[in-house]
């Protein structure tokens, strides 16, 4: 059965790695394509790559190992990485949410708004936001006291696996970390959520059929990759879990 998951996850990890990375060529070599959408695209391409790369290879080769472990330092980089790339996902789904607005609602002002100085000034500010958010709890939780078989019941060096592990818990650190993923999760749906209500109302105003499909063509992608990914944080850090908890999260950290 390993033998399989291993197969199975390496195929669809090579084909994450060439999907991302000929979207990454494309908008980098392509003219036609230095448009702040693309290259947000480009940028989310990119961010991918990395944001699977913080621990597939890990989970691939404990597949292939019989001792299946990562070191102390190991775990809570993996860690750092994992959340911090997932907060900057979250960030440019917000700010591609808002570039599709400005075009399909303000498509006169788009120019004069979303200009080159305006649109790298985002995706820096997302890119350094992300790793900026979440360095102090994972700091704070990697002074705890760890005691027991330090088996951590995950794929992944997560949180709520990490936080099961510790000798003398900390409710204070506990509420910080739920608190500041709350915020990350619906301080950036929000946005992204009234950007596409206004997006829907601007594009039932259309007379034209063609017109309402080829609005809803540019947005429908985002929908789709917004849905899934908001869909398993929602289980994973704000519903809470019945039967068995440390299974839901293995299922759902997968699409993510």
């Amino acid at each position: 059965m390993q033998n399989l998951l291993f197969s199975l996850i390496l195929v669809v990890y090579i084909l994450t790695l060439l999907g991302n990375g000929a979207i990454v060529c494309a908008v980098k070599w392509d003219k036609q394509l230095h448009t702040p959408m693309y290259i947000l695209l480009g940028n989310i391409a990119f961010l991918e790559i990395c944001y699977v790369s913080s621990t597939v290879p890990n989970m691939l080769a404990n597949f292939l190992s019989k001792t299946k472990t990562i070191s102390f330092s190991g775990c809570f980089f993996q860690f750092y990485f994992f959340f911090s790339l997932g907060v900057d996902e979250c960030l440019f789904l917000s700010v591609m949410a808002y570039d599709r607005y400005l075009a399909i609602c303000r498509p006169l002002h788009y120019p004069t708004i979303m200009t080159g100085g305006f649109y790298a000034t985002l995706i820096s500010a997302c890119w350094v936001g992300g790793f900026l958010y979440y360095p102090v709890p994972i700091v704070l939780i990697s002074q705890l006291p760890f005691c027991g078989p330090n088996i951590i019941d995950h794929f992944v060096c997560d949180q709520g696996p990490l936080l099961e592990l510790v000798c003398v818990p900390d409710p204070v650190i506990k509420l910080m970390c739920y608190t500041l993923n709350f915020m990350i999760i619906f301080g950036s749906l929000l946005p992204i959520l009234g950007s596409y209500t206004l997006v829907l109302r601007a594009v039932l105003r259309v007379p034209s059929g063609a017109g309402q499909r080829k609005a809803f063509s540019t947005c429908g992608s985002h929908l789709v990759v917004m849905s899934l990914f908001y869909g398993t944080l929602m289980v994973m850090f704000v519903c809470p879990t019945s039967g068995n908890p440390a299974e839901m999260q293995k299922i759902v950290t997968l699409p993510s």
